[in-house]
């Protein structure tokens, strides 16, 4: 198996809260919206992030119980610390919950987390050492 991925997929307590999120309020573009199941997002070349209705989705892997989301980030990587800053005030005037206001980072960049509307955190990154290059491949090291 090759290491990539093509989807990524949470469960959703409340899909209206992330569709009113996420498309109306981030003016981000659906790929498909099916009403009461599932949304996806283009977020990257080839990489699609889905958000499905928490029912449906344990219907739909044929188990029970309420799914959480536990332990993870998504991260955004940004130009400067600026540009954290406003995409992070946006966020927070769209209806997100600050999780930790920006500030400098360990790895020496700068960064910021908040939550949607159902949990899911999202950092807001600027890493002076993040690169792609041409053919896709990410360097970290400076």
């Amino acid at each position: 198996m090759e290491p990539r991925v093509h989807f990524v997929t949470f469960a959703t307590g409340d899909l209206d809260a992330a569709r009113a999120f996420y498309r109306d309020a981030l003016a981000w573009q659906p790929l498909l919206d099916v009403p009461g199941e599932i949304i996806f997002f283009q977020v990257g070349p080839g990489l699609v992030l889905g958000l499905f209705d928490a029912r449906k989705f344990d219907e739909d892997l044929g188990r029970g119980g309420a799914p959480t989301v536990s332990g993870v980030t998504l991260s955004h990587n940004v130009d400067g610390p600026g540009a954290v800053d406003k995409i992070v005030t946006a966020a927070l005037a769209a209806g997100a919950v600050l999780v930790k206001a920006p500030v400098r980072a360990v790895f020496g960049g700068y960064h910021g987390h908040f939550g949607d509307p159902n949990g899911i955190i999202w950092e807001i990154a600027y890493n002076p050492n993040w690169r792609v290059d041409e053919s896709g491949t990410v360097s970290l090291s400076p």
